[in-house]
Formats: C-alpha cells, sequence, structure tokens
C-alpha cells in the first residue's frame, strides 16, 4: 500500500491486527491446494443469524486470519461505534470541517420490538417515526375500505426508488389481486410517458418522494405527471401524496391529500424500511407485510449489536469483504441473488455501498492511502451465469462473489423433471458455481483451464418473506457501517453527487436561455457541447 508524501499514515494502516493481516496475506489460504477444502471445512466455517446462515468456508481464510479479522473490529472499536450509531449519536461528521453533522437513525424507523434502544434520543426518534406508520396504516385502511385506488405512482430517484422498487420485486408474490404499483426516477421524459401509457388516472394515487422536496428529477416528473391528471379534468390534489422533510416545499396539505415524514437522520439509502417504503409496500401488499418487514430489519439490527463474531452477520461479512479488497487486492465484489423476487436487490445494494463508502478522506479530513469501497456489481442467477461468469472463472481480474439463495421458493409452485424439482436446479447451480470458483479444473487444453482459488461466500436462507427481506436489507446496511468504522471514514454523506448537479443547472439554464425563458448566462464549456446537438441531422 503505497502512502501519501508528507501525511501521516492513516489509522487503519496504523492497526497491529492490519499489519498482521498483510503478513498472513502474502501467504493467503489456497482452496486448490490438496487437502485444503473439504467437507469439514465446509460444515464447520459458517454463522448464523435471523433466520439466515452465512457460509464461508470457500473464502481464501483461515482461523489465523479469522481470528486477526476480529481483532482488527475490536481495535477499531467497531462494536462501540455501531452501538452509538444506533442510540443515536452524531456520526455523520468530518473533524474540523463543516459537514451534515446528524445523527444516522435508520435503525430507529424499525425499533417497535421486543428490547427497544434504552437511549433517550433512539427513543424519541422511534415515536416520532412510529408516529408516521400510524399515519400510514390510518391511511391504507381508508383505502382499503373506499377502494377508490387500484393503482399507485411511485415518483423519487436514488433511496427514493432503488429501495423500495427492490422491495416491491421481491414482495410481489403477495401483491394483491386488485393493486398495481409503477415507478418513475428518470428525468428522461420517457420514463413518466411509458408508465402513465394506458394507465386509468382516475383510479391511481401518485406518491412523491423527496426528503429536501427539491428534487429536480422528482419535481420535473411531478409536474408532468400532474399535467396528465389535469388534462384528464382531474384534481391533482386528491390524487397526490408527498413523502418529505417538515417545512419543505412539498409539505403542503393543500396540495397533496396526505403529508408524511421522513428526517435528516435517515440517509436515502437507509430509507427503504420507513415509510419512503411503506407506502408502496402497505398499498400493493397490505400493512401487516410492510410490519413483518420491519420485524425482520429490526432483528438483524439487534443482530448487529452482538459482539459474537459467529452471530453478527453483518460484521463478518463486511471483515470477510476487507480481507479480500484491502490485503488481497481484489477491487471489485459481484452479489449474485439466486431468487428470482431478488432482481433489483444488486441495484439498491450498489447505492448503499457505493455512496457510503466511496470515500477518499478520513473522518480528520486527510486523503486515505489506501483503497476504501471496492466497486460492486452484479445481477440474479442463473441469468448471470449465461452473461459474466466467463470473466468470473476465466478472466483475469479475480472477483470475490456474494451468493444469496433461500432453501424454498416463494410461490410455492415447483415443477419437477428427471428427479429433480426446479428449485434443487436453481440451488444445485449456486452451489456449483461457488464450488468451480474455489476448486477450478486443470486441462492440457489451456483454453479449458480453469485457476480456481477465486473466493466466495454464500448467504442461505429458508424462504424469501417480509420478514427475512427486512433482515437482509438490515445486514447491507450494517455491513456498509461497519466497513467505514474499520476504514475510519464517514460512510453516511453522499457529496460526491453534488458538483454534477450544479454544472447540470448551469447547462439547464443554457438552454432556458436557447427556448428564451431565462437569462443569458454564459458557461463556455457546456455551450460547446451543445453545440453538437444542434450539428445532428
Amino acid at each position: 500500500m503505497t502512502l501519501v508524501k508528507d501525511q501521516q499514515m492513516s489509522r487503519f494502516l496504523r492497526y497491529q491486527s492490519t499489519q498482521k493481516l498483510q503478513r498472513l496475506a502474502e501467504k493467503p489460504f489456497d482452496l486448490t491446494a490438496e487437502g485444503n477444502l473439504t467437507p469439514e471445512r465446509l460444515r464447520g466455517f459458517y454463522a448464523e443469524s435471523c433466520g439466515y446462515r452465512l457460509l464461508y468456508g470457500l473464502e481464501c481464510v483461515t482461523d489465523e486470519v479469522m481470528q486477526a479479522l476480529g481483532e482488527l473490529s475490536q481495535e477499531a472499536r467497531v462494536p462501540e461505534k455501531m452501538g452509538k450509531m444506533q442510540a443515536g449519536e452524531v456520526m455523520n461528521f468530518i473533524e474540523g470541517y463543516p459537514s451534515e453533522e446528524r445523527a444516522v437513525l435508520h435503525t430507529a424507523v424499525r425499533d417497535f420490538f421486543a428490547h427497544p434502544n434504552p437511549s433517550e434520543v433512539a427513543r424519541k426518534a422511534s415515536q416520532v417515526a412510529k408516529e408516521e406508520i400510524e399515519k400510514l396504516r390510518a391511511f391504507i385502511e381508508e383505502i382499503d375500505r373506499e377502494s377508490r385506488f387500484t393503482d399507485l405512482i411511485m415518483i423519487g430517484i436514488g433511496g427514493s426508488n432503488l429501495g423500495p422498487k427492490a422491495n416491491f420485486l421481491a414482495l410481489r408474490y403477495l401483491q394483491k389481486p386488485d393493486r398495481n404499483v409503477h415507478f418513475i426516477s428518470n428525468v428522461d421524459p420517457d420514463d413518466a410517458a411509458m408508465v402513465l401509457r394506458g394507465l386509468n388516472l382516475r383510479k391511481s394515487l401518485v406518491v412523491v418522494v423527496s426528503k429536501s422536496g427539491t428534487t429536480l428529477e422528482t419535481s420535473t416528473n411531478e409536474e408532468f405527471v400532474k399535467s396528465r391528471f389535469v388534462a384528464a379534468g382531474l384534481k391533482p390534489e386528491e390524487h397526490f401524496i408527498a413523502v418529505t422533510g417538515k417545512g419543505s416545499p412539498m409539505d403542503n396539505t393543500q396540495k397533496y391529500l396526505k403529508c408524511f415524514y421522513i428526517w435528516d437522520w435517515v440517509g436515502g439509502r437507509f430509507s427503504s424500511s420507513s415509510v419512503i417504503g411503506g407506502v408502496m409496500t402497505s398499498f400493493a401488499c397490505g400493512f401487516p407485510t410492510y410490519w413483518e418487514m420491519l420485524e425482520g430489519a429490526n432483528a438483524m439490527d439487534k443482530a448487529a449489536l452482538d459482539p459474537d463474531l459467529k452471530k453478527n452477520l453483518p460484521l463478518l461479512a463486511a471483515l470477510l469483504g476487507i480481507w479480500n479488497h484491502n490485503f488481497l487486492g481484489y477491487p471489485t465484489e459481484a452479489l449474485i441473488p439466486y431468487s428470482q423476487g431478488l432482481e433489483r436487490y444488486s441495484a439498491h445494494i450498489q447505492q448503499v455501498v457505493m455512496e457510503s463508502n466511496g470515500k477518499r478522506i478520513d473522518r480528520k479530513g486527510q486523503t486515505l492511502d489506501f483503497q476504501t469501497c471496492p466497486i460492486v456489481w452484479g445481477e440474479p442467477g442463473t441469468n448471470a451465469q449465461h452473461s459474466f461468469f466467463q470473466l468470473i472463472h476465466q478472466g483475469t481480474e479475480v472477483v470475490p462473489m456474494e451468493f444469496i439463495g433461500f432453501k424454498e421458493g416463494q410461490t410455492g409452485e415447483d415443477f419437477e423433471g428427471e428427479g429433480t424439482t426446479a428449485h434443487q436446479k436453481l440451488l444445485s447451480n449456486m452451489f456449483a458455481q461457488a464450488l468451480s470458483l474455489a476448486t477450478g479444473k486443470k486441462d492440457d487444453n489451456p483454453n479449458k483451464v480453469f485457476p480456481g482459488n477465486r473466493p466466495s461466500h454464500i448467504l442461505l436462507g429458508n424462504r424469501l418473506t417480509p420478514f427475512s427481506l427486512g433482515a437482509l436489507l438490515s445486514f447491507v446496511e450494517h455491513k456498509v457501517a461497519f466497513q467505514g468504522f474499520i476504514w475510519d471514514i464517514n460512510s453516511f454523506d453522499q457529496e460526491g453527487v453534488q458538483l454534477g448537479k450544479v454544472l447540470a443547472e448551469k447547462i439547464i439554464n443554457r438552454f432556458a436561455a436557447r427556448n428564451g425563458k431565462g437569462p443569458d448566462r454564459p458557461y463556455p464549456l457546456g455551450d460547446a457541447l451543445i453545440e453538437h446537438l444542434d450539428k445532428l441531422k
């Protein structure tokens, strides 16, 4: 790891456990070596919590590596920091520089079950979150009684779209027969136009989600959709509801049928279990489905506080990721769920991981001298096997893998052929991919050689239900936080998305001036690019 000139070594590199892990990484465990990969290893290298088993016998780790990783979490005071986060202490900050200076309390929006957090700050946050959820429950019950709406259009972007959409697809097997959900996120007008095509607007409810109330894409799409309602002779205020921050420009009960609130201590990418995702889930699948999802998330929140690595799955996964990325030097990580219900899971997790930990400075504002967040990507299996697994098995890059699978399918429907069910074939493929990545294959023909020794782990659950989905979402949120704690970075802001927004506004102003709808504010770089549009025929 190369140090930045004239800078003190980062805290992460100064840990004694980091230095021990660097030495261990010089001769890592070889999964292809004779006698290394055994049934006993696969049976013994696992951890269990909240209905999931994390199988890590196919990672390039030993007992000594795992002990050193545990020491790293202790040296970085990770359990203590997770406790502070869930208690509502300010965790979103950069020392000595202006920053958001906020608590990080997405756990409070689901802390309604056994043994709630005793902290006064967490308790108050949970109380206001519960009030919004009770408002939502009453609203959904009213909709159910009146049978007025059959379709819900959800307008939002980033965390107001990726998480809710992933959740909807994961739970659509529970979707009510008279309820449909549609998502609009991209400012590309084709997105909204295609969603609205053929919809009965009279029977449609629109939920607009923006914590600030000023998100460009969301406000543009809201006005687009409103224009369609007005053109159909409908009053938008009788069809539109808002999920926003209290006091934002969208906090207006004259403008909306109902306003629900979200708070600055819930980041967008961590908000899918709040009312942001709750409106959609409750409308489509019923409020009890949403409540069960919250219970699963809360269960994993509590597991994340457990000091026992064999019971703290998010911490274990975080440490395995750090071993692969920082010590073995692998730059990416693939998430492959062997469940069609998780078809948009990888897209949601990309934001949760990379918007959180894609940082280049530490908590003191110092430029880091090591790599932080890996690039995260993926698609569902078995489709992914017929897409990019050629690179996974025989490419020059080693890509650590996280497989996710379930013992049973969601619907209870299956087909048996040639002695096995379709779901057994699905699981067979998942297990086979993990094993073949580890073992590889020798051959006299170099084109048929599989080098092997490519690490992976498997997160195995019984069935994808609202409870297990909530636990899975919480698992990833805490895995990300744990890695940020170890790297000593702020995982909870997202300054990296701001510069593009500022420059986009300058270019938008140039288009407005050309349209005769705004003042002429020259922006030469933007003008140079816009001129290419003029030359297209």
